[in-house]
């Protein structure tokens, strides 16, 4: 084959490539997401549903078994109400919730912690403004609240860095 021939294959062949995993798309655009924002990609396959909430970074990322399916800017909690780390299970949800202690609404809540740590729709400035809970843009909270289920687990970290291949469980650094 001369190098034309060769060239003229080498492009058909790349033409005929499948495109980039979804993933690779959620991940490239996770790290870039202005505030508010949110990309969401539910492939429904029925995996395991696993959420790590990285407060350093003030995003969310949402997977089904090892494969990213969406991620979304926060607000966590402010100095002096600080969000909780650790590892939580959805333990209520209420898509109509009010806060008893603020009085504030709180659109598709989806409580980790009884002492009053929720998932919910909110103002999401940039950067940590909440009484502790995690804010996120209405539209992703309401398409989160509709795949969770109670039990689903939620991993609050601060050094959250990836998520290893094939991984069954959120991947938290060493201080996790």
């Amino acid at each position: 084959m001369n190098r034309a021939t060769s060239f003229a294959f080498a492009l058909m062949l790349v033409a005929a490539a499948p495109p980039a995993a979804v993933s690779e798309t959620i991940e490239e655009d996770a790290t870039a997401l202005p505030r508010n924002r949110f990309v969401w990609n539910d492939t429904g396959t029925g995996e395991p549903l696993s959420i790590v909430i990285s407060l350093s970074a003030q995003r969310a990322f949402v997977y089904r078994g090892a494969q990213m399916i969406g991620a979304t800017t926060i607000s966590s909690g402010r100095d002096g109400k600080v969000t909780p780390l650790g590892t939580y299970p959805i333990l209520q949800k209420n898509a109509v919730h009010r806060s008893t202690i603020y009085g504030s609404s709180m659109p598709y809540m989806q409580r980790l912690t009884w002492d009053g740590i929720a998932i919910h729709a909110g103002n999401n400035p940039g950067f940590p403004d909440s009484h502790g809970c995690i804010r996120v843009p209405a539209a992703f909270a309401k398409k989160l609240f509709a795949v969770t289920g109670l039990g689903t687990p939620v991993t609050v970290t601060n050094d959250f860095e990836d998520r290893p291949a094939g991984a069954d469980v959120p991947w938290v650094g060493p201080s996790g």
